[in-house]
């Protein structure tokens, strides 16, 4: 039986649009949107962030040195948070009613940019008991550690746990610490696989 179901974030429950957020830095910089995902990833500076081991500060100060970019620490924020967009792929009654009957994670790559501004703006997170953070954790999915951590939080057995990721990987990865876990692709598609574990909401 489902004890905890267990929730990506980003893809998930609120969705990622990538080239809003590189439009919405074109013409602060130097460079076309087409050429800003290379930049930032050259620095190799977004999984220290996202494991917590670079502070906030620094990141944006050595990406705004990459992409030329010239704003302060808060616009910064506010630019690097624009790959979200203000709706959510699933609705907030299904949170809601889900945590009724369960314990709610979730658990997510993110840092400490993003994760304020999502709480921010999305009260649907309000539905969650708990939050499995890739910088808190130190460690990303799909490393073990951060599914250990998930399942010492969940209060239940692996087998227990029921989690939906839309990344293949992280899935796999989760299935190889014993949780139950399904590939998001849809909120209909959701449905049909916590109903078929009997999970109600």
């Amino acid at each position: 039986m489902t004890k905890t179901v267990i929730f990506d974030l980003g893809g998930v429950i609120v969705p990622l649009d990538f080239p809003r957020a590189y439009k919405a830095l074109e013409g602060r910089t130097p460079y076309p949107a087409s050429e800003i995902p290379a930049r930032i990833a050259s620095t190799g500076l977004v999984p220290e962030l996202e494991t917590g081991r670079i502070e906030p500060e620094e990141f944006a100060e050595r990406i705004c040195d990459a992409l030329g970019l010239r704003v302060g620490y808060e616009e910064f924020c506010e630019l690097w948070s624009t790959v979200f967009p203000p709706r959510t792929l699933i609705p907030e009654s299904l949170l809601a009613g889900l945590r009724r009957r369960h314990r709610l994670l979730l658990l997510s790559n993110t840092n400490a940019i993003h994760f304020p501004y999502i709480r921010r703006n999305y009260p649907i997170l309000e539905h969650f008991d708990d939050f499995v953070l890739s910088y808190e954790v130190g460690a990303m999915k799909p490393a073990q550690e951060i599914y250990r951590e998930a399942i010492a939080r969940s209060g239940c057995e692996p087998e227990e746990c029921f989690f939906t990721d839309d990344v293949a990987d992280n899935v796999e990865a989760a299935r190889r610490e014993g949780i139950d876990a399904e590939q998001f692709h849809s909120y209909e598609q959701l449905e049909h696989d916590l109903r078929a574990r009997g999970i109600d909401w």
